[in-house]
């Protein structure tokens, strides 16, 4: 009975001390709780981390995957767990292999970082641009309003005899071309959204890592110059500040994230988009719940945009900040497929992928479009079927379905909905099958 208590005090304790990971400030009480409660044995531990690679340094990814997919990853580890999940570092590379890779990214990242420095000061200067750099209807900049400058690269002092101040005050006089101008718009864009968002941390009352989010959003901006930036970039970037102390590994995550969603961001004149999502979020409840369907069809939400927000910042606003980790890395360990399509009937390959991935391999995509989207679509329909008397008895329209699912924040537990996304994937799969 006493190693028994023991072991329960262990693991409240635990929990607690995770809760506490990502400190909340005391002034804002209407943080959402997390649900989440690690458990030991379950979650992927620092232990279980390094046992999983082997003399060569190369990770078993199978030991991994089934960890954390059960119970996360505890928080100590999860910044280098995370370049493996989202594939940063192959799992068979040597830690040698690792180490050339990060030194090779780093730089690559600062010389984005002096390109960008050169079109715009305000970029490493440790502030937060909120003000417009330029007018919309001109080429010719503003005045710097409140951006301190720098001086970087002393060498170049030496070689050309002037500041790189008085050289970047000659590139900004410059012409620019449209590129340069359109990345220049959207700096202030990226500052408001940069200064609203994670405001319950107390990591981020500190100046410095609001401008650290800001640096790598506004370097991203002018490294996928097709996306740009987006509105929701932020909420996926800001957890990786808080993770990584590098910036340049903080960004090159981040690229791994978005590589994931960028589809969801990207615009054309005829569509946005995350509307494929919607699409396939529609598709599913459909055929899964026609009931649910045709009562928010009736609504006139059968193209389940109230689900919007969902999708952009992958459940940000659903959970708590700590939450939203431990869900992410679940589902990203659930549909984790090492191999590429060609090689799905190794059996390595289905060992090592997650239970998403393997249902996939195991039964297979269909003409229907649902059965291509990701975990993410599923853990919506997920949370709906959650929801589902509620909503059916509830909601008489539009407002109340927004008004019902803004009311689920921090109440639902992470971990039950990624079993029951799972499920419904599972189902989904084997009745679509059926049907075609």
């Amino acid at each position: 009975m006493f190693k028994m208590s023991a072991l329960g005090r262990l693991g409240r304790r635990v929990s607690e001390d995770l809760d506490g990971h990502y400190t909340i400030r005391p002034d804002v009480p209407e943080a959402p709780p997390s649900r989440f409660r690690p458990k030991l044995g379950k979650r992927l531990s620092p232990r279980a981390w390094h046992a999983a690679f082997n003399k060569s340094n190369q990770l078993d990814l199978a030991k991994v995957i089934t960890r954390i997919q059960r119970g996360g990853i505890d928080p100590s580890i999860r910044a280098e767990v995370w370049e493996f999940l989202l594939g940063a570092f192959p799992p068979d590379s040597t830690n040698e292999a690792r180490t050339t890779l990060r030194l090779q990214r780093r730089k690559e990242y600062a010389k984005l970082k002096e390109t960008c420095q050169a079109m715009d000061s305000a970029v490493g200067s440790g502030e937060v641009v909120t003000l417009p750099r330029i007018d919309e209807d001109e080429v010719k900049p503003k005045k710097d309003e409140g951006i301190r400058r720098r001086q970087t690269k002393k060498h170049r002092d030496d070689e050309s005899g002037s500041s790189d101040l008085e050289q970047t005050n000659g590139n900004e006089n410059a012409a620019m071309d449209d590129s340069v101008k359109n990345w220049k718009l959207i700096l202030h864009q990226i500052g408001l959204d940069v200064v609203r968002t994670d405001r319950m941390l107390q990591f981020y009352e500190v100046p410095q890592n609001q401008a650290r989010l800001w640096d790598i959003l506004a370097l991203y901006a002018w490294y996928d110059q097709e996306i740009g930036y987006c509105q929701g970039m932020s909420d996926l970037c800001s957890p990786l500040v808080v993770l990584y102390t590098d910036d340049a590994d903080a960004f090159w995550v981040f690229e791994r994230i978005m590589a994931r969603v960028r589809a969801n961001f990207l615009c054309t004149e005829k569509a946005v988009g995350v509307q494929k999502q919607l699409e396939n979020l529609a598709s599913i409840m459909k055929l899964m719940d026609p009931k649910l369907h045709q009562h928010l069809e009736q609504l006139g939400g059968g193209n389940y945009i109230f689900s919007f927000r969902m999708v952009m910042v992958l459940f940000r606003r659903e959970f708590s900040f700590a939450d939203t980790l431990y869900l992410w890395e679940m589902m990203w360990a659930s549909e984790f497929v090492p191999a590429s399509p060609k090689d799905w009937k190794s059996s390595k390959t289905y060992s090592w992928s997650g239970k998403f991935g393997k249902q996939l391999l195991k039964i297979g995509t269909t003409k229907d479009p649902g059965s291509n989207a990701p975990m993410a679509v599923f853990c919506m329909g997920a949370i709906f079927e959650m929801q589902r008397t509620r909503l059916l008895k509830e909601t008489q329209g539009l407002d109340d379905v927004v008004k019902l699912l803004n009311e689920i924040t921090g109440k639902v537990d992470p971990k039950v909905a990624c079993k029951k996304a799972v499920k419904l994937h599972r189902a989904y799969l084997h009745k679509v099958g059926k049907v075609n």
